[in-house]
């Protein structure tokens, strides 16, 4: 039997717990501890941990006052109805987070550990942020709190404790039935529910983790295994692990470039998902910057901070995660996902500054820094999957460029996309998971930056604009965009996300779900995107 640590529980205006009206004595108490302990309901995350007789401890959290939606912001505000929703969802997961968090470490680490948590204001939510909140890095450690290293995957990240709802549902099905009555899918066959919720904060935690492995201890070889093991037995899904060999067949030149540095054989992931009614119908395609570890080749990093290189393949962990919670929510979708997995070192093999390959979309590159490896290898990814096949919308995830954590720091994601309606679309789905993204400008009126060479690109146009220039760079990969001035209208959306400040938690960002350390962002601003996506009219 599992040894429950306690439960956490709304307070509302009055300082009552409503979760707590079918205990009418337990409810009591916890109101008169609440309001004896001066606690101020009005004030949100105030949190108190009461003691009622005949009862486990209470982790009892107010969610605070609401105020009405501004009518001012730095971006243009959505409807007054759907900013109180998103801020109440946020409420909800900085409550549920802190709650449990409060609780994990009473009792003794032995056996099985619960936390049995309200719903608040949406059972989605209070999935996410206990799950996300009781997330640990104690993967690599032997002694400490609960020291996980070659331990079981049940006792690592957190999973040592088991959120379980108030309610007492169990089973998945009784799960799907905590519903979000506000959600605007509500009628679909995906609503939210404290058992999506689930999903998505286990596919971000999945993130967080391959982020948090070291290089050592995740080559591309692991990755792909790791990948295959995730997939092993998800329904309508297929995975397919390509070699260097399969990248030459392929002319994947600027891959080859990167990889030809490391000792460590690189690796070309493919996912499949045929989710669609018509497993034919065209996919949404999502592509990963996968670069298991960063020296910056021949143009070598400074030392400081290195380690943190680990996580450069912090895209490829944020479409792979996002891609098995669409697969295991079964959303009536097509998808197929694309990691190209490789280090970046340097060695007699290694690329050197002016090197010139030919991409696998034919145009030639000039290579001018060769720290500049991430848009190389998505370059040919993007091509691949593009063109062969013929993809809706293609979203690529990369931790691209130093520029964009300069811009805009820890707190949004960079979207560069020339279409507006991709872009509210990942706005919309960003906002309602407090994964914020921020539009950035992708325009040719970059391209000159990076053309006047001896060869048709240079992988960087220099310090100015260093994002945008990146973003310009891949755009001339992706096969389906048109040509204005020919005529040419476009059959494939695209937007490019850099998430190089996103993917580390920093002073602005840091709460009680995202603690120190590496994000796994934008996983739920994508699941989201992907569940409004498949069930648009």
């Amino acid at each position: 039997m599992a040894n429950l640590l306690g439960k956490v529980v709304r307070i509302d205006a009055d300082g009552a717990a409503p979760a707590l009206s079918a205990l009418p004595e337990v409810a009591a108490q916890v109101k008169a501890q609440w309001q004896s302990s001066r606690a101020s309901a009005a004030k949100a995350g105030e949190l108190r941990v009461l003691y009622p007789t005949s009862s486990d401890p209470i982790a009892a959290v107010a969610t605070g006052e609401q105020h009405e939606a501004p009518t001012t912001g730095p971006d243009a505000l959505p409807p007054a109805a759907t900013f109180l929703r998103n801020e109440r969802l946020e409420q909800t997961r900085l409550a549920a987070a802190k709650g449990v968090r409060a609780l994990r470490d009473l009792g003794k680490d032995e056996g099985e550990r619960q936390v049995h948590v309200d719903t608040f204001s949406s059972a989605h939510a209070a999935a996410v942020g206990s799950i996300l909140g009781l997330w640990n890095v104690n993967h690599f450690k032997t002694r400490g709190s609960a020291p996980a290293w070659g331990q079981p995957l049940e006792k690592q990240g957190g999973r040592h404790i088991e959120v379980v709802p108030l309610s007492g549902a169990s089973s998945v099905e009784q799960k799907k039935k905590l519903l979000d009555d506000a959600d605007d899918l509500a009628a679909t066959t995906t609503p939210l529910s404290w058992y999506t919720g689930e999903v998505y904060a286990k596919a971000q935690n999945w993130s967080r983790e391959l982020q948090e492995t070291p290089a050592n201890l995740l080559t591309p070889a692991i990755f792909a295994e790791r990948v295959q093991e995730a997939f092993k037995h998800v329904p309508n899904t297929q995975v397919k692990v390509h070699d260097a060999d399969w990248a030459r067949e392929q002319n994947m030149n600027l891959f080859l470039s990167v990889a030809q540095g490391s000792d460590q054989p690189c690796k070309f992931v493919e996912i499949q998902y045929h989710g669609a009614p018509d497993h034919d119908a065209a996919p949404l395609a999502l592509v990963g910057k996968g670069v298991t570890f960063d020296s910056g080749g021949i143009s070598l990093k400074p030392g400081a901070g290195m380690d943190l290189m680990r996580a450069d393949m912090g895209g490829a962990a944020a479409v792979v995660a996002s891609t098995l919670a669409i697969a295991q929510l079964g959303l009536p979708i097509n998808l197929v996902t694309v990691m190209p997995l490789t280090e970046n070192m340097p060695s007699g093999r290694a690329t050197k500054p002016g090197d010139v390959f030919q991409a696998r979309n034919g145009l030639t590159v000039v290579i001018d820094n060769t720290d500049a490896e991430g848009r190389l290898i998505l370059a040919d990814a993007l091509s691949y999957v593009s063109d062969t096949y013929k993809p809706h919308t293609v979203i690529d995830v990369a931790t691209l460029t130093g520029a964009c954590v300069i811009a805009l720091g820890d707190v949004y994601s960079g979207v560069f996309t020339e279409t507006e309606s991709l872009w509210q679309e990942l706005k919309v789905a960003s906002e309602a998971e407090n994964d914020l993204c921020w539009r950035m400008p992708l325009t040719d009126r970059y391209l000159t930056q990076i053309s006047k060479v001896n060869a048709d690109l240079v992988n960087t146009g220099g310090r100015p604009a260093g994002s945008c220039t990146a973003a310009v760079f891949l755009k001339q990969f992706v096969h389906g965009l048109g040509d204005r001035t020919k005529g040419e209208a476009p059959s494939v959306r695209y937007a490019h996300i850099d998430i190089a400040g996103s993917m580390e938690a920093a002073v602005n960002t840091l709460n009680d779900y995202q603690g120190k350390g590496l994000t796994g962002r934008p996983v739920r601003a994508l699941i989201e995107f992907a569940r409004r996506l498949a069930y648009q009219s």
